[in-house]
């Protein structure tokens, strides 16, 4: 019998994703999960909290892998603290992180958290593999869905981006789970550098909905408009293939 992997976030939008790649491949899946769930699907799930710091010993125990897809607006850096201390006392052989493209170039709160908890795994003793990716279409999406019913949809200007369908994702962290401890690998962006007015246009021309999109210009988002989440350099990361037209295709039948 192989040694579980535990996913963190396991029931989140990209945590899931995982789940069922590892549990296609596989192997025996564990998730931490906040709130009590039973078995199913060949997956176990184990109570707990990784800000509060509870549950974590008896989640890790036994375990060989620990993907860590929990994520959360506050705290990122202190839940990742008390995820490590105990991968470290379990004995752990491998934690793989997911991270943000340019988290060290946006000062917003939360990009200054993930940023910590990278310097929490990445100075830890337990072996580690740290992916960065772009932002989620699905969280965009999000965005756009409670914007629709406007008559006039204002979207931040100059808020460039390179999104990611989380599928592709998901695809990279399990390859990822199932390999050995690999550092930093490439970061893995989307196939298209764009900006949120045109994605916003995009996703209403699919709807075929003629509501004028008014650019807003905000404060404090000089770093995204100079090209902050966008990946550096022409070597160094890889590039997915679905398209932001691709993905609504798909969400929206």
């Amino acid at each position: 019998m192989t040694s579980p992997i535990l996913v963190t976030g396991g029931t989140g939008t990209l945590g899931r994703l995982v789940v069922s790649r590892l549990r296609d491949a596989g192997a025996d899946v564990r998730v931490l999960s906040r709130k009590s769930r039973p078995a199913e699907h060949g997956v176990t799930y184990v109570t707990g909290d990784l800000a509060k710091d509870q549950g974590i010993g008896p989640a890790v125990e036994g375990v060989r892998t620990v993907v860590h897809c929990a994520s959360d607006k506050k705290g990122d850096d202190e839940a990742a603290r008390n995820l490590v201390r105990a991968a470290g006392a379990a004995g752990v052989g491998h934690l793989v992180h997911i991270s943000i493209v340019g988290v060290e170039d946006v000062p917003f709160g939360y990009f200054k958290a993930k940023l910590a908890s990278e310097r929490v795994v990445t100075g830890s003793p337990v072996p580690w593999t740290l992916l960065r990716v772009t932002q989620f279409y699905d969280f965009i999406l999000n965005g756009a869905q409670k914007a629709r019913k406007l008559p006039l949809v204002p979207v931040p200007s100059g808020f460039r981006v390179q999104p990611i369908d989380p599928e592709e994702v998901a695809d990279r962290l399990a390859e990822l789970a199932l390999d050995k401890p690999a550092g930093r690998v490439p970061d893995l962006v989307g196939p298209q550098a764009t900006d949120a007015v045109a994605m916003i246009r995009a996703y209403l021309k699919a709807l075929h909905r003629g509501a004028p999109v008014i650019p807003v210009r905000m404060p404090g988002m000089g770093k995204i408009r100079a090209g902050g989440l966008l990946p550096k350099g022409p070597d160094g990361y890889d590039t997915a293939r679905v398209t932001w037209e691709e993905f609504l295709a798909a969400k929206l039948g």
